[in-house]
């Protein structure tokens, strides 16, 4: 017959009387009474026993649920017994986590006074109605709280997010930073002096001026950090400076004083508006550059856009780091680079290697090296991930009792709520997505025949190909193309899998 390794766990509030070392005292002899009793199913209680007394269970930092919890996680634990389930959690979220959790180490929850036990599909069938309702509670609250914010902005109020540049928010509302304020302003008619995002952006950066800092509910510190296009372009649109709070796509007057005034605002939009409006050149991505999505900068590692200027008949393709086209030509030394010459140097560099068995060797040795790196940096990532995803929880749970127990600030707190769900989500699909990549990396050997074969083949698939074509076959065998302009080193990374699909292109 098995052993079973039975946990016995306690815990007493200290508002639950003034007996509660008794009271654990009771609880502990009537769960080893329960596991004596199931001595013919191998049960064994577990020495000692983890006990908190005077600690509340609204939240998990509990010495004794602490130390329980290693031991499940060492392997130590096969069931946990405990006197009534709430002695465990009192909140409904936390005891969904916790269901998992144990679930996942394999180990099953027993109540004495409840009859609940994990190990049986009765027991198991009421977990998942618990974890029902705690789906139902995350649900409930997320809708609350973005039909509260949603009816905050409709009065004017400011419902929380990003504090804009030239207000402080003092007592939930805006109040005007007179010093933000009037940078504000300079940026609005900087634009509409140097006419265009970009160099704006650049005058921005170079004088030193900087987005907005500030400290969150929790006293969390924003940093600022340089302007970019995107930042500019986002400032220049918040109808907050007009005195106006935008909900959905509805504006409502708002209880906060307007910083820009009609005329600078209206002149900043038209020229906006303009330089949206103005032709661009056609047929943007009919060239086919080659190493599009797979071409990065060597100097600051962002990636590579593919451009293209002039007028017809005189239309020249070049590539432009990412970064420098963000933030300004200061952001990153790189310069453009045309994209015949790139593209040419490339597929003269597969041609050279496909023709040199030592090459090959190389190319594979170096493909093997990239595998490990990657597999070790994407590990780490998720551990990374986790643990922050292990945080957010914790917060939420602690979070949610608050706004359970009702009282002031209950809106404040939903509103954070809401917050770290969608942080949570982020949170889980980046996990998913690492994990995928995970496993493809650990899954994926580096085929020194299929490499051989495909660098061999080269030459003579690619003439046969339409430029569409070739674009794909270089994204199958490569993974990344590095480049620097200002010493022109280009490094070559190709893939350590997917080369069965360079056959069927």
């Amino acid at each position: 017959m098995k052993t079973v390794r039975c946990a016995i766990y306690t815990r007493q509030s200290l508002d639950e009387g003034d007996q509660e070392f008794k009271s654990v005292d009771a609880q502990r002899d009537s769960i080893r009474a329960y596991i004596t009793s199931q001595r013919a199913m191998g049960w064994v209680a577990l020495q000692p026993s983890y006990d908190d007394a005077g600690f509340t269970g609204a939240d998990t930092n509990r010495p004794g649920f602490k130390r329980l919890m290693a031991d499940v996680e060492a392997g130590r634990v096969d069931t946990i017994v405990v006197h009534k389930f709430d002695r465990l959690s009192r909140s409904l979220s936390d005891f969904a986590l916790l269901t998992a959790r144990l679930e996942k180490s394999g180990v099953a929850m027993c109540s004495v006074m409840e009859g609940f036990d994990t190990s049986t599909s009765t027991g198991r069938m009421m977990v998942n109605v618990v974890m029902s309702f705690a789906q139902f509670e995350r649900e409930s609250i997320a809708e609350r709280t973005k039909t509260k914010m949603t009816a905050m902005r409709a009065r004017g109020m400011w419902a929380g997010g990003n504090v804009p540049l030239g207000y402080d928010v003092v007592a939930k509302r805006l109040v005007v930073n007179p010093d933000e304020a009037e940078r504000v302003r300079a940026i609005f008619r900087l634009y509409l002096e140097k006419g265009s995002l970009l160099t704006t952006v650049e005058e921005l950066n170079a004088r030193g001026w900087r987005t907005k800092s500030w400290t969150g509910k929790k006293g969390q510190q924003v940093a600022s950090y340089v302007w970019s296009i995107e930042s500019l372009r986002q400032l220049l649109s918040r109808v907050v400076y007009r005195g106006l709070i935008k909900a959905g796509k509805k504006t409502y007057p708002g209880v906060h004083e307007a910083i820009v005034d009609e005329a600078l605002w209206d002149a900043v939009q038209q020229r906006k508006r303009r330089m949206t409006s103005s032709p661009r050149i056609a047929g943007r991505n009919k060239y086919g550059a080659l190493l599009k999505a797979i071409l990065f900068c060597g100097e600051c590692g962002s990636t590579m856009n593919h451009s293209v200027s002039g007028a017809e008949g005189r239309r020249y393709q070049y590539y432009d780091c990412n970064a420098s086209r963000r933030f300004g030509r200061n952001t990153c030394p790189s310069r453009p680079v045309p994209v015949a010459q790139i593209d040419e140097f490339v597929v003269e560099k597969v041609r050279a290697i496909g023709r040199d068995p030592a090459l090959v060797r190389e190319t594979v040795k170096a493909a093997r090296a990239e595998l490990e790196s990657r597999t070790t940096e994407l590990s780490a990532e998720v551990r990374r991930q986790e643990l922050d995803a292990r945080r957010v929880r914790e917060e939420r749970t602690n979070l949610v009792n608050a706004v359970a127990a009702g009282g002031p600030g209950v809106g404040t707190l939903m509103i954070r709520v809401a917050e770290l769900d969608d942080r949570l989500g982020q949170i889980e699909a980046r996990v998913r997505q690492v994990q995928q990549e995970l496993a493809a990396a650990s899954t994926g050997a580096v085929d020194v025949e299929g490499l051989t074969r495909a660098l061999a083949e080269f030459d003579g698939l690619w003439e046969a190909l339409f430029v569409a074509e070739r674009a794909r076959v270089l994204a199958l065998l490569i993974e990344r193309v590095t480049f620097a302009s200002d010493s022109s080193v280009l490094k070559i990374t190709f893939r350590t899998n997917g080369l069965a699909g360079l056959g069927a292109a």
